[in-house]
């Protein structure tokens, strides 16, 4: 297997980046869209103050989200040609980052909206809380802990493939 260049690693890298942006946009436009259309059904009238800033912190948050995953598409746009992928993919990976953060408030505060709008208050805050939680461990706790995943691993089998870790 030959090594790859300097060049073809910051695309290949660019094209990971872009896979992972393509999933969370989805989720995070198909919550944007919901969050949009909230206001105009029939019982978002009898919500509470609280729960109107809530629904604001989320519908900006995944605004926000948005923004930010779509961004490094644009700013391809801008670079295109211009031999600067390692730009690209350092602004790409920044953005993806903040999107993801973004979208994990927007997802919480959803939760925390509907969650108040058909429990108790306390209720609502503690399952909130353990959402927010659990969503920590997936994004952030789970990733950074074992960011260095098979760093200290002995190859003693051949037939396993090697995973990049980049």
């Amino acid at each position: 297997m030959s090594k790859e260049s300097e060049k073809q690693r910051w695309q290949r890298n660019f094209a990971d980046l872009l896979q992972e942006l393509r999933v969370a946009q989805t989720g995070v436009q198909i919550l944007f869209a919901f969050l949009l259309t909230l206001p105009f059904s029939n019982g978002f009238t009898r919500t509470s103050e609280f729960q109107r800033d809530v629904y604001i912190l989320a519908l900006l948050s995944a605004a926000a989200a948005t923004a930010m995953i779509i961004s490094p598409v644009a700013f391809h746009r801008a670079l295109f040609r211009q031999g600067r992928k390692p730009e690209l993919v350092r602004f790409a990976h920044r953005m993806a980052t903040g999107g993801l953060a973004f979208m994990l408030v927007a997802m919480v505060s959803a939760v925390l909206l509907i969650a108040d709008f058909v429990l108790d208050t306390g209720i609502a805050v503690v399952l909130t809380a353990i959402t927010g939680l659990w969503f920590l461990t997936f994004w952030v706790i789970l990733p950074f802990v074992r960011r260095n995943w098979g760093e200290d691993d002995v190859d003693d089998d051949d037939d396993d493939p090697v995973v990049d870790g980049d």
